[in-house]
């Protein structure tokens, strides 16, 4: 065992008793014990104990826990700290620029526990209204957590975008007269891409040619060539025929239920030369079904029947619903939010700052709201037709309540009720809180369910049977929030809300004018689901949006 393998028990344990809030003096003795360690020359496995109790810095305390180490693997004192941390502060921990006063700010005062919820803080900019974070170290932070969870090996779809554009470039510049396309997951537009699927016509000596002069890790499976990067993420190529290629890729672009239903009809074999991915559907004779639709068996029913939704567009998003400007915790001042939008060819903005609970975000006290509701007045004068409707992210209480009173909720044109803390909870108490929330006359739009971030924060449990029902009943709508990070509700829900005539709205939780392109994931996930523009509030236009508010404001009573 290397002193550098002992030292860093000893730099781990000091690091943890500093974020428990230990005793200072025992802290330091640790952190210069691994100091001394990982400088010491002579090798302390081979020291007797008088020799190592002699080194300066040592001393018998901690060398008995040095020896404790050697002989065991492990230090148990650290094993009690390890044991009351949550394993993403651990994780957090390795992360460069994360020392232990920042990580108690972090996990303490911001309730954050994993790298992904880092992430978010550092994308909603929230780290710079603490001590010791300024806008320079948030963005050193963000770096550093990108690098390291590009190494994690599963991406959201946004993060996998980029590398599908260059390897779509590479291989057309390489090889104009083959075919490629990326298929699997990343054609289904599923949120979370754990590898990516690509179909060619390059023969296999080509490709792995290719992608060897590409530094590749390359091994050759049953079906496929995996090909591992330095990212570590794997890319399976599918060499076909020009025959093959699009049944190949219709294969992988469906799930395996949608696909074992499509094969199992007698009147249809895959062994068909397919000549374009429309021929594949005309010799069934029934309609075309997008990619990301090629989810549940009965869409092909539906698709045989004539019966497909218009699945909603990007261009159908009339309004940017849910952001947030520098009033809270937001980059960008309303009005540049509201140039933004209209730029961009909306009709509407709905700014939804946070509430005052969320102090860490900045959140409005009573006061700031009425001296933001006179700057919405006088944009609204100076922007017309263009509107900015009054509403407000309102955080859902431990007891399920708003952040405000009525009074203070009645000037709110919307209000979006979102839960943001205690996040700990069992579904009990996150229905509880939820139900609450929903029956509140004055809750317009249910904010991201489930609270989940995806790839680093589950969710707290809910039963989305009742959440749906108990919306349809109080006439609430449900947010899709577009974030790449969120995308919650989870889309797998949402057949169900429609069925019980329950809107959904992609809002983008824009923090930034720059969000505003986020509700393009939103789109992509609503896809999958078979919404159409007119069950998506966000979709409608400007007389359909003050209709509904009015909508809203009669149910208030």
């Amino acid at each position: 065992m290397h002193n550098y393998e002992i030292a860093e028990y000893f730099s781990l344990l000091s690091k943890l008793m500093e974020i428990h809030g230990e005793n200072p003096f025992k802290i330091k003795s640790y952190s210069n014990a691994a100091f001394t360690l990982d400088k010491l020359n002579d090798p302390v496995i081979e020291m007797s104990p008088s020799q190592l109790y002699a080194v300066r810095g040592i001393g018998e305390a901690i060398g008995k826990k040095i020896f404790e180490i050697i002989e065991n693997q492990q230090l148990s004192l650290l094993n009690e700290y390890i044991e009351k941390t949550p394993p993403g502060i651990l994780e957090l921990l390795k992360i460069k620029g994360l020392g232990p006063k920042k990580m108690v700010t972090i996990w303490k005062e911001l309730e954050i526990e994993t790298v992904g919820e880092l992430l978010y803080a550092c994308e909603e900019n929230r780290l710079i209204h603490y001590k010791g974070f300024g806008e320079k170290t948030q963005q050193n932070i963000y770096e550093a957590l990108l690098f390291y969870v590009q190494h994690q090996g599963n991406y959201l779809y946004q993060q996998v975008e980029p590398l599908v554009k260059n390897i779509e470039n590479s291989f057309v510049n390489n090889f104009p007269n083959e075919k490629i396309i990326v298929s699997g997951s990343y054609k289904r537009q599923l949120e979370i891409i754990e590898n990516l699927e690509i179909v060619t016509t390059l023969l296999e000596n080509k490709l792995t040619e290719w992608l060897s002069s590409k530094n590749f890790n390359i091994t050759k499976k049953e079906k496929f060539i995996s090909a591992i990067g330095e990212d570590h993420f794997e890319l399976r190529w599918y060499c076909t025929t020009q025959n093959d290629f699009y049944w190949t890729d219709f294969t992988l672009s469906s799930s395996p239920e949608f696909l074992e239903k499509w094969v199992s009809d007698p009147s249809f074999s895959k062994k068909m030369d397919f000549f374009s991915e429309n021929s594949i559907f005309e010799k069934k004779n029934i309609s075309f079904i997008p990619a990301p639709y090629r989810e549940h068996p009965l869409v092909i029913q539906k698709a045989a029947d004539n019966k497909l939704p218009n699945l909603i567009q990007i261009q159908d998003i009339k309004g940017i619903i849910h952001s947030h400007s520098t009033w809270s915790d937001g980059v960008h001042t309303i009005e540049q939010m509201a140039l933004a939008a209209i730029e961009k060819g909306y009709e509407y903005l709905v700014i939804s700052d946070h509430s005052k609970s969320a102090f860490y975000a900045n959140g409005l006290q009573i006061d700031r709201i009425k001296a933001q509701h006179r700057e919405i007045e006088a944009l609204n004068k100076k922007l017309a037709p263009f509107v900015i409707f009054k509403s407000i992210e309102s955080d859902i209480l431990n007891d399920g309540s708003l952040d405000y009173p009525d009074e203070i909720l009645e000037s709110f044109d919307l209000i979006i009720a979102s839960i943001h803390s205690n996040l700990k909870m069992t579904e009990d108490k996150a229905m509880m809180r939820l139900l609450n929330a929903i029956n509140n006359p004055y809750t317009s739009i249910l904010g991201h369910l489930t609270g989940r971030l995806l790839l680093s924060r589950k969710g707290y449990p809910v039963n989305h049977e009742e959440i749906i029902a108990a919306c349809a009943q109080n006439n609430v709508v449900i947010e899709l929030n577009a974030h790449p990070r969120r995308l919650d509700m989870d889309w797998r829900w949402i057949p169900q809300a429609l069925e019980n005539d329950v809107l959904i709205s992609i809002n983008p939780d824009a923090h930034a004018v720059e969000g505003f392109q986020d509700c393009k994931y939103g789109v992509m996930v609503a896809q999958k689901a078979g919404l159409t523009a007119a069950q998506n509030l966000s979709s409608f236009d400007l007389s359909e949006m003050m209709e509904f508010i009015s909508y809203q404001q009669a149910k208030r009573g």
